[in-house]
């Protein structure tokens, strides 16, 4: 449990104006691409836009109760949203329902880049200081320290991007990259795949499965990360 003090109320609102934008942006992508590609369920829906207000309305447990609630346990936030979408044109259309799943994670690694521009940017200009080291467990000192909002608003997009892009690319359901696989097949094997995959008796299991693995996957892309965004710094 955090305890309950005014950082932790400050760092909890950084927080969850991080992850409900980098989660907007996730399912925005989704709702465009699609849109783009004929499918305008979610258009119609209000989320192919950075507007919350639909998100929110669409997934009011997995966008506020959820995020909250694991912040006070445990000092991070996760949750989910979702981006409608018709089946009849995923069927129709594999190949540019694998796009549409893309772009979510895609969205994510873009903000993972702009914050690690941003934190470069900061420290060539003097106003931020790289940090002496770098512990995982510590992410808001990825650009000097957590006591500067700024600094900890940067940290927070890169590693909170970083995470939600690489769970994503999963390639099991109901992940974006069960569907995102499919633009390297050909679209009767695309079609063949997500029929057989996305049934509702594998989402539960592939979550399971995704969890597991990505438990074992993600300290090694965090270090990647960091080492691409300090080159010979320490880390422990």
């Amino acid at each position: 449990m955090q305890p309950i003090s005014a950082d932790t109320i400050t760092l909890g609102i950084l927080w969850y104006i991080c992850f409900l934008f980098s989660t907007v942006c996730h399912e925005g992508a989704h709702a465009l691409v699609a849109k783009w590609g004929g499918d305008l369920t979610a258009f119609h829906g209000g989320q192919a836009s950075l507007n919350p207000i639909p998100h929110i309305r669409r997934s009011p447990f997995g966008l506020v109760v959820v995020p909250i609630v694991s912040y006070a346990l445990g000092g991070w936030m996760i949750g989910w949203a979702s981006a409608p979408y018709n089946p009849d044109w995923r069927r129709m259309y594999p190949r540019r329902a694998a796009w549409m799943a893309l772009a979510g994670p895609a969205a994510n690694f873009t903000l993972v880049l702009l914050a690690a521009a941003a934190i470069h940017a900061g420290v060539a200009f003097g106003k931020l200081q790289p940090p002496d080291h770098i512990t995982i467990s510590h992410i808001t000192e990825l650009a000097g320290g957590g006591s500067n909002l700024l600094t900890s608003s940067l940290s927070i997009l890169f590693v909170l991007n970083l995470l939600l892009g690489s769970f994503n690319l999963l390639p099991v359901p109901p992940l974006d990259g069960n569907l995102g696989i499919t633009v390297v097949m050909s679209e009767p094997a695309a079609l063949r795949f997500t029929e057989w995959t996305r049934g509702g008796q594998f989402g539960m299991f592939g979550l399971l499965i995704a969890w597991f693995l990505f438990d074992k996957l993600f300290n090694p892309i965090f270090l990647i990360g960091l080492r691409l965004l300090y080159p010979g710094m320490g880390y422990h």
